[in-house]
């Protein structure tokens, strides 16, 4: 596999950007491909070589790179304008979308990225409740504000620095971290913290390392001891959203949180964020109350349309039902592959998410930390050089599209079987 090009371009980019990219993840050592085109299940790359996608640009793209509805959508969106600066009819077809699909959401408020979403979804509770502490899962990623940069999952786990510099101490001190699948350690710092707490906000999956899965209960007992402490419960869907169901995780589990935030796979693969939950708590955003958040890219013509597209094509062509079932049938065929080979691997996932964990199948961030990174990343360059593009971190979960069909996903299982031992 010849990288010229991609050497050439990253050496150009190291003197222009920090590490030579825009996002810690994509530091790929020794150097990350430029992608130059995709389409379906499938990246090329500026010297030519193709890859079976299995990142999907972190999730968002759960019908595959340049689907023609969403090209269709979004082309006649352009023909119209893409960036008004005023409300359109499209962000209210959108927000009655989600709203419909969602019980938990009676309002909401599009933003451009899943971090401007959870950093509203904080400040909405705080705003609401009059308290400054929060408790966030140890692992989890919320995006790259201050508040939740304590022990952060994603690029800042597989770097080694889960806390991030600049982070004021006093900005730290109101963040509480919890492990996940442990309702004891919830309710004593609950009643160790009576009346000063906010919000949890929560992955009710968590994505970025892994993924790792609720254990039976627990997202129902997190439910109960948030309404018993009077604590308001933030389900960061971010991830999960229109990808375990079409109401996201809280529909597949039967759990209502007070907020939501979505992005990635509802904006079809363009920036969007959105934050909604309870009316009383939404009225509190501004102009209608005194809980602050604006934005000039807020409804994006454009990624309303690629979102109101997105969600049209699943519902009417049962998508999730297709690639879900992809996805169990890839867990399955990675956990023979697994236990064939004998190395005390573990496979995990849910809907259309998997990971191989180099390690015993975690319940927290504690025993995720445990599994072999370094042999991870190993695995992670052999899968390359076959031709397979999985998530480039241990932390990280990889995902299954409606593009990937039977040939694609057989040449993933066989390059898995062949490179897992090294």
């Amino acid at each position: 596999m010849k990288l010229d090009a991609s050497a050439s371009l990253f050496e150009t980019a190291r003197k222009l950007m920090p590490g030579g990219v825009s996002s810690p993840v994509r530091a790929i050592s020794p150097l990350p491909f430029y992608v130059a085109r995709a389409k379906g299940p499938y990246l090329w790359d500026a010297d030519g070589n193709r890859y079976i996608d299995h990142c999907l640009a972190y999730g968002p793209m759960i019908l595959g790179h340049r689907h023609p509805a969403i090209l269709r959508a979004v082309a006649e969106q352009m023909e119209n304008g893409w960036l008004y600066g005023t409300p359109t009819e499209l962000e209210v077809q959108l927000a009655q979308r989600i709203c419909g699909l969602y019980p938990s959401v009676d309002m909401l408020r599009f933003v451009s990225t899943g971090s401007e979403a959870t950093m509203a979804a904080i400040r909405i509770a705080r705003g609401a409740s009059g308290r400054d502490r929060i408790v966030k899962i140890e692992g989890g990623f919320h995006g790259a504000h201050d508040c939740v940069l304590v022990k952060a999952g994603s690029g800042a786990t597989t770097l080694g620095t889960p806390d991030s510099r600049g982070v004021p101490v006093d900005t730290a001190k109101n963040t509480l971290q919890l492990p996940f699948n442990d309702l004891e350690a919830m309710e004593r710092v609950f009643k160790d913290n009576r009346g000063q707490i906010a919000a949890v906000i929560m992955e009710p999956v968590l994505g970025n390392i892994g993924p790792v899965l609720p254990e039976p209960g627990y997202l129902e007992g997190v439910r109960d001891l948030t309404r018993e402490h009077d604590i308001l419960l933030i389900f960061d869907e971010v991830i999960t959203g229109l990808r375990l169901s079409l109401g996201g995780a809280q529909s597949y589990y039967g759990i209502t949180p007070d907020l939501t935030t979505l992005g990635k796979i509802v904006g079809g693969g363009f920036p969007i964020g959105v934050v909604g939950g309870r009316r009383e708590l939404m009225e509190n955003v501004a102009p209608q109350g005194g809980v602050y958040q604006a934005g000039t890219f807020n409804g994006s013509p454009v990624s309303m349309a690629a979102g109101i597209a997105t969600i049209d094509f699943m519902q009417r062509e049962q998508a999730l039902d297709r690639v879900n079932a992809t996805g169990e049938r890839v867990r399955r065929a990675l956990s023979e592959i697994v236990a064939d080979l004998g190395l005390g691997y573990s496979v995990t996932g849910i809907a259309s998410m998997f990971k191989v964990f180099f390690g015993e199948r975690p319940k927290n961030y504690t025993m995720a930390l445990k599994c072999d990174k370094a042999g991870y990343l190993r695995f992670f360059h052999r899968m390359l050089e076959a031709g397979v593009f999985l998530t480039p971190s241990q932390y990280e979960t990889d995902f299954l599209s409606l593009a990937h069909h039977e040939e694609v996903v057989e040449k993933t299982l066989e390059a898995f079987k062949s490179n897992l031992r090294g």
